[in-house]
C-alpha cells in the first residue's frame, strides 16, 4: 500500500488527465443514439433509469413498446401514476404468443409509424423504442429504414433502441452501444419472474 503523499500525488495525476481529456471533449448540439442490447437482462430497465434522469432535468420522454404488449409492467405503472410520459404499447405480446407473422408485421410497422411521428415532431428530449432490436431481428421491420429514419429526426431528440440481437448496422450507426452479458439467471434455475424485479 502506498503512503499518503504517494497516493495524493498519483491522484493528482489522474485528475490532470481527466480535466484534460474532458476539455477536448465536444457537444454535438443534438440528441445522441443508445443501443441495449445483449443477452443479459436490463436493457429496458437501464433505457427507464435513462428516463428517469431526463426527467430529473424536466426534459420531455417518450415511448413506444414493441412487444409487450398488454403486459402490466412496474415501470407503465409507475411512469401512468407520474403522469410525464407520453406511452405507446404497440407490440401484442411475445413473438411466441401471436404465432402470426402478418400480424406481428403490421404491429411492428405501426408501432414504427409512430415512432417516426415522435421522433420528427421536436416535442421529445428522449424517446424509448422498447425491444425494437427484436422486431429488426424477426424481420418486422427493415433496419435500412430505421437507421434511415434515425437519421431524420429532429434534432433535439436522443434514442434509446433496446432488445437483443441488435442489428450490426445499428450498432454502428449509434453514438453508444451498451451490451448486457448474462452471467447468472434466476430463470435457469427454475425461478419464475418476479414482480418488481423482472416487471
Amino acid at each position: 500500500m502506498s503512503d499518503p503523499e504517494t497516493h495524493k500525488e498519483k491522484m493528482k495525476e489522474v485528475q490532470a488527465k481527466h480535466r484534460a481529456k474532458v476539455a477536448e471533449l465536444q457537444d454535438p448540439e443534438k440528441g445522441l443514439v443508445l443501443v441495449h442490447t445483449g443477452n443479459g437482462k436490463g436493457k429496458s430497465s437501464s433505457a427507464f433509469g435513462v428516463v428517469i434522469r431526463a426527467l430529473g432535468w424536466k426534459q420531455k420522454v417518450g415511448v413506444v413498446q414493441f412487444i409487450k404488449g398488454k403486459w402490466i409492467t412496474g415501470e407503465r405503472r409507475f411512469f401512468d401514476q407520474l403522469g410525464d410520459v407520453t406511452w405507446h404499447t404497440m407490440g401484442e405480446g411475445f413473438t411466441w404468443d401471436t404465432q402470426d407473422r402478418e400480424r406481428d408485421i403490421a404491429a411492428a410497422q405501426a408501432a414504427f409509424g409512430k415512432a417516426v411521428q415522435m421522433m420528427e415532431s421536436g416535442d421529445y428530449d428522449l424517446i424509448v423504442l422498447d425491444e425494437i432490436n427484436i422486431a429488426l431481428r424477426y424481420d418486422y421491420l427493415d433496419v435500412a429504414q430505421v437507421i434511415e429514419s434515425l437519421k431524420g429526426r429532429d434534432k433535439r431528440t436522443g434514442v434509446i433502441l433496446t432488445g437483443r440481437n441488435a442489428k450490426p448496422e445499428l450498432m454502428e450507426f449509434a453514438d453508444l452501444v451498451t451490451e448486457m452479458t448474462e452471467v447468472k439467471h434466476p430463470y435457469k434455475a427454475g425461478i419464475k419472474a418476479q414482480r418488481g424485479v423482472d416487471f
